[in-house]
């Protein structure tokens, strides 16, 4: 291919790159914007549902904290009667 050719290409290419750049960086921002709404959903989510299970953790308490004291008592006992070699 001729060298005029090329740099007549290349000069066109740059023309239209240019024109649609306006278009290009616009996308880019919907796109960037879509994207960090998405982010902040997801962020807003997470913390919701950890604060869920603390809450339940909390609501559940009187149930879970004394058989979670009744099987350390359970283990403790059967540790303490085995004998070492």
């Amino acid at each position: 291919m001729n060298t005029f050719l090329k740099v007549l290409l290349i000069l066109v290419a740059v023309v239209v790159a240019i024109k649609l750049l306006p278009v290009a960086l616009a996308l880019i921002c919907v796109l960037g914007a879509g994207v960090g709404l998405l982010a902040l959903i997801g962020v807003s989510l997470a913390a919701g549902l950890l604060c869920a299970g603390l809450l339940l953790a909390v609501v559940l308490a009187p149930i879970w904290l004394p058989v979670l004291a009744l099987v350390g008592l359970i283990a403790l006992i059967k540790r303490g009667g085995a004998k070492t070699a």
